[in-house]
């Protein structure tokens, strides 16, 4: 819980506003783009919420998938 509070930035988003942005952000990565940089709150989201991580990595092997 402690680390949770610490890891907590201002500008922190939910899971429901990061799910909204997941297929920019796949699709930026498949691109060779850094969603990271564009979308830093889509990243953080991503490296503390498990069920949001499982989410955008079933998306970018979906679309990888389809690329080919």
């Amino acid at each position: 819980m402690i680390q949770a509070v610490v890891m907590t930035v201002p500008d922190e988003i939910g899971c429901d506003e990061c799910f909204d942005k997941l297929n920019e952000f796949a699709e930026m990565e498949l691109a060779g783009k850094s969603p990271e940089k564009a979308l830093p709150l889509v990243a953080d989201h991503l490296k503390k919420c498990g069920e949001c991580r499982q989410e955008y990595e079933a998306l970018l092997a979906a679309l990888e998938e389809l690329q080919g």
